[in-house]
């Protein structure tokens, strides 16, 4: 049977329906859809994806081998249907051909109105409709749009010929135009396209219909398109599908009209019909802003029965499709027509206020509430904004580039180009933000103390981006075009060169960068939220921890619905106060072990009271602390004045800094002296974290509030090394636990982000309580890939037009293929050797919702990430649990029954004294 590839719809009866998006696209499934149930819909036929995808893997003449004949014998068809024909000398078939995808792109590829109208025909339209100005303006229309989509003449060029028209009749709207100025206005634009193509303007209007149809094709890879997927994260697509449909107008006098409209208000999710509309118009006025429109209120006063048709409408589409609609209509002479019906678009506030209104209106489930909400949509909800009243003519005339947008949201401050004057800066009361070409973890306090920060180099996961999104900063990272000169205190970028201490804006939601401040909005988390990711936890399985450092980060996720933490990074503590950088780099500097002891033993106080004030925001939730990880030389300055200026501080001769530091330098310190290998080499690290950890346990514990610590040893590849680290922790923390005369309860656990401790989770697991994947480093080491450097060629490589190696950056969304394998792998043999054996991730995939989906599938027992991006794992995990076909209700059993796995393998845990804690 030959493959299909055209589809009939009209007069009530359709060939497809509203769940063919795949093969039709979403307009064309929607067209089917409305024919299909009764609605006013102009007849017309849909050529599907798979046409597009032939054209694109082999050309035109492949195409029209394909489907010609079937083109032809649905054009016959909608000519039987409407009693005209596409050319007809005396009654001519006019059609719209326009794209449609499965998912909605809005004005990313192309649409062509009035196709069927040459040099003959318009004159026969004229003699039809008796209205000479009407017919003109529909081949005027045609022309430019034509011309532009389909032979590529600058759309400003045409658009130009159509201005100077009006300015020579000191006219300023298009409908004052008389027909004898569009008819000489059309013979413009077709010796303009003409000089262009080097040929007349065609008028044959079947080859026409041809080139419109290839035109929409190829708009499927034009740089907008490709531009739109990438940002919205859209694969797996065929193409889009071409709409081929009789032309209603609303052009034809006051009688007629044409809008756009949605079901509900897509900025506050109000139950009101929203829109806009315009009298004696065709669609593309509305949206191109061409003329003024009028609220779609307004139809009622002017064509109350026609209103009334289109709440109607508006009712029976939101019923059938249950969400709210993103309508197109034409008024053809007070005949309502329908031309598109798409679930709309709408704000991140009114994505919660109508899943919530739906659920509470009995249109939809609590479960398919839960279903709706996109990542996108909370993440955009927690971040201060631009504030929308600044005038759009003000933020171009203050915008200086852009670089890739890391974190959400805008922030205006003073431009410091070092953490130490950022820190500097903010305690003196003033707003900074921090600009580096990069940073490192010696900036942390810096970057703490900015409201935003913004580097030349890196991705959206590099250091710059995975700190800042932990603390909810705004961050734009990899602005190539920002030049910095440290020395004379400017950034310069787009020709305008700003000094520290003057202010800079950051929209980090686009990525835009402005010069002088800004107005900001801080968005109210309205009540729909609370209820929708209430509904979410009743659902869910896998349990949600967040990524903190210090105890503010602690009670923010805790306000955000973190059940505990499960990665508390003990060295950005050291990086809080100048008197703790001293100790740490004393500490390096030491030249034996006393010294070193002495050292660590001035850190102590510090990190206990961090931890005292972590365990408390906890409230009895577990909390996961990593030990030392970084290189000790990233803890060094690397400045000639700033060794000299440690080099006093600490009473040291400056060679013996200068050549410790020289020392310490690795050639790739990511795979170097790092992780659990410092403390094997110097166990007083371990010695000062485990006690401050056990002694901050026990004091907390004394005020009567429940504390459950975990110890994590980073970067551990055999099970000897975890075996050592292990013995070593349990005699500190058995020592402070006995002094104390206290029970605490603890766990000594690993990160799982070396590919062979992967490979050997079995004999690994015999010495962990618990694993804790660091997909992070673990996505580096198992693909090779630096994540601070990969963003010079990665978006290479996940670009449709260029390598499309692979789908995401995997430092974004985790590499389910490869290094979910590895996962996957690991996780057997760990629970295999150990059953019960505790699973989480704390990598900042644990905050992307693809990447805890595949978590919920691996069977691991909790996510954790940063304290922002803990609704999106909330909702993620409630959607993997709903994509398996489960449901609130059955969720909320098994909640109630305990943490499946983890917490039945407590009593089979080897060390009764670390007894598996809840997630």
């Amino acid at each position: 049977m030959a493959r299909r590839y055209v589809y009939f719809f009209g007069k009530g009866k359709a060939e497809g329906n509203g769940t063919m998006k795949e093969e039709l696209g979403g307009k064309g499934a929607g067209l089917m859809e409305m024919t299909r149930i009764g609605l006013p819909v102009p007849a017309g036929f849909v050529i599907s994806t798979e046409a597009c995808a032939l054209y694109e893997q082999r050309g035109k003449v492949a195409l029209r081998k394909a489907i010609g004949r079937e083109v032809e014998r649905h054009l016959a068809r909608l000519e039987r249907v409407a009693g005209r024909r596409l050319g007809d000398p005396r009654d001519p078939l006019l059609v719209s051909v326009r794209s449609g995808a499965a998912r909605s792109m809005p004005g990313m590829m192309e649409t062509i109105l009035n196709l069927g109208l040459n040099d003959t025909t318009v004159g026969a339209l004229a003699s039809r409709t008796g209205n000479p100005r009407f017919a003109y303006d529909a081949y005027r229309r045609f022309l430019q749009m034509y011309g532009s989509v389909v032979d590529g003449v600058p759309r400003e060029e045409l658009d130009a010929l159509h201005r100077e028209t009006k300015r020579k009749l000191k006219v300023t709207q298009d409908t004052e135009i008389p027909a004898e100025a569009l008819e000489a206005l059309c013979a413009r634009l077709q010796k303009a396209i003409a000089a262009r193509t080097g040929r007349p303007f065609p008028q044959d209007v079947v080859a026409l219909l041809w080139g419109a149809i290839e035109a929409v094709f190829r708009s499927w890879m034009a740089d907008k398109a490709v531009t739109y997927r990438r940002v919205e994260r859209i694969t797996g697509l065929r193409g889009t599908a071409v709409n081929v449909v009789q032309m209603v107008f609303g052009n034809l006098g006051e009688t007629s009209g044409t809008g756009v409209c949605f079901t509900r208000d897509p900025n506050t999710g109000e139950k009101v019909l929203y829109g806009d509309f315009l009298i004696n118009a065709q669609g593309e006025d509305v949206v191109a802003g061409i003329r003024t429109p009028m609220p779609v209120r307004e139809l009622a006063r002017r064509m109350p029965k026609v209103a009334r048709q289109l709440r109607e409408v508006q009712d029976r589409l939101e019923r059938h499709y249950r969400d709210m609609q993103d309508l197109e209509f034409t008024i053809e002479e007070g005949t309502l027509y329908m031309l598109q019906c798409r679930t709309g678009k709408r704000s991140p506030r009114a994505v919660f206020q109508i899943a919530v209104d739906m659920a509470e209106e009995g249109l939809i489930g609590r479960d398919e509430a839960v279903r709706r909400i996109a990542p996108e949509d909370i993440e955009r909800l927690f971040y201060p904004v631009l504030d929308p009243a600044v005038p759009v003519r003000d933020l171009d005339q203050r915008r200086m580039g852009a670089g890739i947008g890391a974190v959400p949201g805008a922030a205006s401050g003073e431009v410091a180009f070092t953490a130490h004057d950022a820190e500097a800066q903010a305690l003196a009361g003033r707003r900074v933000i921090l600009v580096r070409r990069e940073t490192s973890p010696e900036d942390v306090a810096g970057m703490h103390a900015a409201q935003g920060i913004l580097t030349a180099t890196g991705g959206k996961t590099s250091h710059a981006a995975v700190v800042a999104r932990g603390w909810g900063k705004t961050c734009i990272v990899g602005c190539e075009a920002l030049a910095i000169d440290e020395r004379a205190g400017t950034l310069t970028l787009g020709g305008k060169t700003l000094r520290a201490g003057e202010v800079v804006t950051l929209d980090g939601t686009s990525g835009a960068v402005y010069a002088g401040p800004i107005a900001t909005v801080q968005p109210e988390l309205p009540e729909a939220y609370r209820k929708v990711t209430a509904w979410a936890d009743a659902i869910r399985r896998l349990g949600v921890r967040a990524n903190v450092d210090t105890p503010y980060d602690a009670r923010k996720a805790v306000e955000m619905g973190a059940e505990g933490i499960g990665l508390c990074r003990t060295e950005h503590m050291f990086f809080d106060s100048e008197e703790r950088r001293l100790a740490i780099r004393e500490m390096i500097l030491a030249a034996d072990p006393a010294a070193r002891s002495a050292a660590l033993g001035r850190l102590l106080p510090f990190q206990r009271a961090d931890f005292e004030g972590i365990f408390e925001a906890m409230d009895g939730r577990p909390v996961t602390i990593r030990l030392l990880d970084p290189p000790l030389h990233e803890f060094l300055p690397h400045g000639a004045d700033e060794q000299k200026t440690l080099a006093a501080a600490l009473g040291l001769p400056l060679d013996a800094v200068t050549r410790r530091i020289e020392q310490l330098h690795e050639a790739n310190p990511m795979l170097g002296h790092r992780g659990c290998r410092l403390c094997l080499i110097y166990p007083e690290i371990l010695e000062m974290q485990v006690r401050a950890i056990m002694e901050a346990a026990v004091a907390v514990h004394r005020r009567g509030i429940a504390v459950r610590p975990e110890i994590m040893h980073p970067l551990v590849m055999d099970a000897r090394e975890l075996k050592l680290l292990r013995e070593r922790t349990a005699r500190v923390a058995d020592e402070v636990l006995k002094a104390a005369r206290v029970k605490v309860p603890y766990l000594i656990g690993t990160m799982i982000e070396v590919p062979r401790a992967a490979l050997l989770a079995d004999e690994v697991a015999l010495e962990a309580d618990f694993f804790s994947f660091g997909t992070n480093d673990l996505t580096q080491m198992t693909m090779g890939l630096s994540r601070d450097d990969a963003g010079r060629f990665l978006p290479d490589y996940v670009d449709e037009k260029k390598l499309a190696v692979f789908p995401d950056d995997p430092f974004q969304s985790l590499d389910q293929a490869g290094v979910g394998q590895l996962v996957s792998l690991a996780i057997e043999r760990g629970r295999r050797a150990r059953p019960g054996l505790k699973i989480g991730i704390c990598g900042e995939h644990g905050g992307e919702a693809r990447s805890v989906k595949f978590c919920h599938r691996a069977g691991m027992d909790y996510v954790s990430c940063s304290p922002y991006r803990i609704p999106i794992a909330r909702l993620a995990a409630a959607q993997a649990v709903l994509e398996e076909g489960g449901s609130g209700k059955s969720a909320a059993r098994r909640r109630a029954g305990g943490d499946g796995r983890a917490r039945r393998g407590a009593g089979r845990a080897r060390d009764r004294r670390h007894p598996v804690a809840q997630p």
